[in-house]
């Protein structure tokens, strides 16, 4: 009777708070509390930029602004898309963003398995080299780039901004590597054992178990492609071939205080940015945090 008297008495009783349950809980929230905060900081330019999008000339010039359009003004984007040759544009950057990817796909999986799978005398030191070449500013390597592709008659198309991504990016090379080498070698072994070569190792093995990082190197390419201004703007000279990013500069210049319609613009240019992320966003951040092996 006492026993059951004892145990009535420690479940009536208030517990004491764990500190240590405390401080977790505590850490939980204020984590929360800033990434919300974070999030409203990046969301809000995109929420601006497409209230913007539907306004009135007249709503634009109000004081202080609105936060929601009191009149929707959808034909702001029709009137976008007439003011420029979007439609051309659009196919000129849908060309060499898809490409790009392409590109930088095949050439960087190739070079990341034979520093990641591969032993071979100074590996790592060329690994070295090649990482940091990150560290070398892009505006040191234009001139030279730009004078060898003005000898090859390349000026002028679409090929200085394709071909480069056939030779490998340092950053995706790490990227593919490091998730490679998470990978267990006796994979590769076994398969030496039943007679396979290193392409068939790298095509039936590694590829189906490196998609995640392969799909982060696409988007990378893919948004780095899309929104590349510098590029374009150096060896494209023909208007015709110019691309999206290239077309809203010269919607600013044309049309300077059209800010609704360049607002209109710019959201069509970022949505299938924000529609590629979305869909593959399991696997961009699968892969980008190098995830184990299932």
């Amino acid at each position: 009777m006492s026993t059951l008297e004892s145990k009535e008495t420690d479940l009536l009783s208030p517990r004491t708070p764990d500190p240590r349950r405390s401080a977790r809980n505590r850490g939980l929230w204020l984590s929360r509390i800033i990434l919300i905060v974070a999030a409203i900081l990046y969301v809000t330019p995109i929420y601006w930029m497409v209230t913007t999008a539907v306004k009135g000339p007249t709503e634009l010039a109000v004081y202080p602004p609105t936060l929601l359009p009191q009149q929707w003004h959808w034909e702001n984007f029709s009137k976008a898309i007439n003011f420029i040759p979007f439609g051309r544009y659009l196919v000129n950057t849908l060309v060499i963003t898809l490409f790009s990817m392409v590109g930088a796909v095949i050439s960087n999986l190739i070079v990341a398995y034979g520093f990641s799978r591969i032993q071979w005398r100074g590996r790592d030191l060329i690994f070295g080299l090649v990482v940091a070449t990150i560290f070398v500013p892009f505006p040191v390597t234009v001139i030279p780039l730009f004078v060898t592709f003005a000898k090859l008659g390349w000026i002028n198309t679409f090929l200085p901004l394709i071909v480069p991504t056939f030779f490998g990016n340092p950053f995706y090379i790490f990227l593919l590597r490091q998730f490679l080498m998470q990978i267990p070698f006796e994979i590769s072994e076994s398969a030496k054992v039943d007679g396979a070569s290193e392409w068939q190792i790298l095509w039936y093995l590694i590829l189906p178990l490196a998609r995640p990082a392969i799909a982060v190197v696409a988007i990378f390419a893919a948004i780095a492609a899309w929104n590349d201004f510098f590029g374009p703007l150096i060896y494209l000279q023909d208007e015709s071939k110019y691309t999206l990013s290239i077309g809203l500069q010269m919607f600013r210049s044309t049309h300077q205080v059209e800010w609704s319609l360049l607002m209109a613009a710019s959201t069509l240019v970022v949505l299938p940015v924000i529609i590629i992320f979305l869909l593959f966003q399991r696997s961009f951040i699968e892969g980008i945090t190098l995830g184990s092996i299932k």
